[in-house]
């Protein structure tokens, strides 16, 4: 090696971090070199290389508090949580349909998701989580029975026994009683919140704390409004309000609601779902979608829903960012709510990362 190689060497490694000592965006090489709660990815969109970002949303009740209602908290949301790149076929024949996420279902709880979203379909006498249309399933666009994702839900929750997860159900089943038993044989509902106890009118959702309590740590909407008064299954949209999903959510200073959904800024309903997704998700392009787009449609939908921060915040492919990604997303919002500040650190007990500069929502 010539010498003018060799410096040239001496100086790119000198400006490399390694072994777990690289911060946010500092050059990295592998997962390894990045600190706790990061990880080494390249996002060609922004810049060349490879770099730092973050893996993990911020524990929003173990930094601040877990004593407010629970719609006065914000929740990192998958979307398709189940379309999984990667996932073996379960039916025996190649798999054509979109996926959606890279982390298995464990991972992305472990990593902070607390919403998932899932569409279930009666399928080969069971039901099944496929990525299908026209509410058929199909050989070939079934991704898992149900029961398997549920049960690594029921673990996590096993082992976890201060956290709460919300499922939102894109729903085709039409075998009666058919949630009712996989949830059932997956030993969900010893965590379920019952309909009974959710707010109607606009009001309050019960406490954090309360719930946690009480072991009600289970939220479960589904999109078949009989549901619940068959099987005692809470019907999304009357508690939350939801925007537009795919590409017609992603136009720049417009925010307006789904068909299903009411008008945004209904008082009536608790909740806000936030989709940012692209209609046919690409993943070159989602490490931008994922940042400050994501940040800035947040702030034009808080505007929509009657000055009211999201809940629910629902993305693809959620660790792929230009650096804070969905995880600085949901960490906006749960400042926002929590005390009014642009990140949920400034609201910790004795923080002085940043001033206030309005109150929260």
């Amino acid at each position: 090696m010539d010498l003018a190689k060799y410096l040239f060497l001496a100086t790119v490694l000198g400006l490399l971090c390694s072994n777990g000592d690289c911060k946010l965006l500092d050059k990295c090489s592998s997962d390894g070199d990045c600190g706790s709660g990061l990880y080494c990815f390249s996002c060609a969109e922004d810049f060349s290389g490879s770099r730092c970002v973050r893996s993990t949303v911020t524990n929003q009740f173990k930094l601040v508090n877990d004593s407010l209602p629970f719609n006065k908290y914000a929740f990192l949301t998958t979307h398709n949580a189940y379309a999984i790149d990667g996932e073996p076929s379960h039916t025996g024949v190649p798999r054509i349909t979109f996926t959606n996420q890279e982390d298995n279902i464990t991972q992305q709880l472990n990593n902070g998701v607390r919403g998932l979203m899932l569409d279930t379909y009666d399928f080969d006498g069971d039901v099944w989580l496929c990525h299908s249309f026209k509410g058929q399933c199909h050989d070939y666009t079934a991704f898992e029975p149900a029961i398997d994702t549920l049960r690594e839900i029921e673990a996590f929750l096993s082992a976890n026994p201060s956290e709460i997860v919300t499922l939102i159900l894109e729903d085709y089943v039409e075998a009666p009683n058919g949630l009712t038993k996989v949830f059932t044989e997956a030993g969900l509902m010893k965590y379920w919140f019952p309909v009974t106890s959710m707010p109607q009118n606009g009001q309050d959702w019960p406490l954090v704390s309360d719930m946690v309590s009480k072991n009600q740590r289970l939220l479960v909407f589904t999109s078949i409004k009989s549901k619940q008064d068959s099987e005692g299954i809470a019907y999304q949209w009357n508690y939350m309000v939801e925007n537009q999903y795919g590409d017609g959510g992603m136009n720049a200073g417009s925010c307006s609601n789904r068909a299903e959904s009411s008008v945004l800024n209904d008082m009536t309903k608790s909740l806000v779902l936030v989709n940012y997704f692209k209609s046919i998700p690409i993943k070159l392009t989602t490490c931008v979608q994922n940042s400050q787009d994501l940040i800035n449609m947040l702030q034009t939908c808080y505007g929509s829903a009657g000055n009211r921060w999201a809940n629910f915040v629902a993305v693809d492919y959620y660790k792929r960012s230009d650096g804070g990604g969905t995880f600085q997303a949901v960490d906006t919002l749960n400042g926002k709510l929590l005390c009014g500040c642009d990140d949920v650190h400034a609201c910790e007990p004795g923080s002085t990362s940043g001033a206030c500069t309005s109150p929260p929502a």
